[in-house]
């Protein structure tokens, strides 16, 4: 297992879509961290760029990448090791490429110009979701067998959770708005990894006119502590869940 996730990862940091990833993450994050003294609105600022394309990325390249690799996998299937190690040394080997790409173009920018604990916090966030859309994409790989409707779904997927989500958390709110719904939309807002990210990070810059409904419900009901320590919590649920119906859901797969 270890040698399969050592080849994966070594394969993916020299494929050029990770580079150009890379490099343009930190070119963002240099540009925007110097725009501004003010460390909190260049915080902010990045955080809604890696909102919006980590979890794109993040999906549609795992997608591409696991079926593409469909015949790397039966050829190791092959042998005589486990259907979950195969599967499981395939993901890891993809998601330590995406992560070390985030790391390097967000976190080393980030650790040198910007002191704050968000920074940090940012960080994480990005990581966490780089994991849990590599999971939904590992998901997708295991239940669709057609790379096109595959892919197609990754999209789907990513622009639900980046728009189409909070359109609909916000017709609930309107629609219900005269009975007591607080308790209510801090368990819809769990539904969404990246509406978690956001409030975990608005929680530790406290930046209450940016915090939305949710995210106000979130400090009001729960604190600042208790709120991030829910929306964490949660996020981790989503990385590791799919993981798991796809590893279920891989030892009946037929390829």
């Amino acid at each position: 297992m270890k040698t399969i996730i050592k080849y994966v990862s070594l394969d993916l940091l020299r494929n050029k879509t990770i580079l150009i990833y890379t490099a343009l993450l930190a070119v963002i994050s240099i540009s925007v961290l110097n725009m501004d003294n003010n460390a909190s609105k260049g915080l902010l600022s990045l955080m809604n760029i890696t909102l919006l394309f980590v979890p794109l990325i993040s999906i549609l390249f795992a997608t591409i990448y696991f079926f593409n690799s469909i015949e790397f996998i039966e050829l190791l299937l092959a042998q005589p090791i486990k259907r979950n190690k195969v599967l499981l040394a395939e993901y890891t080997g993809l998601v330590l490429s995406l992560c070390a790409a985030y790391a390097i173009g967000v976190g080393l920018p980030l650790l040198i110009l910007t002191k704050q604990v968000a920074a940090l916090v940012l960080l994480v966030n990005g990581l966490l979701l780089t994991l849990t859309f590599s999971g939904l994409a590992l998901l997708i790989f295991v239940l669709c067998k057609d790379k096109t409707r595959g892919i197609g779904i990754a999209i789907v997927i990513s622009l639900f959770f980046s728009l189409l989500f909070d359109g609909l958390l916000l017709t609930f709110i309107y629609s219900f708005s005269d009975y007591p719904i607080d308790k209510p939309i801090v368990g819809l807002v769990a539904l969404n990894p990246i509406d978690l990210s956001r409030i975990l990070m608005l929680l530790q810059l406290d930046v209450s006119v940016l915090m939305g409904y949710s995210g106000a419900l979130f400090k009001k009901l729960l604190g600042s502590a208790a709120g991030s320590i829910y929306a964490v919590v949660c996020m981790m649920f989503w990385v590791t869940v799919p993981l798991l119906i796809a590893t279920l859901k891989f030892r009946k797969k037929d390829l």
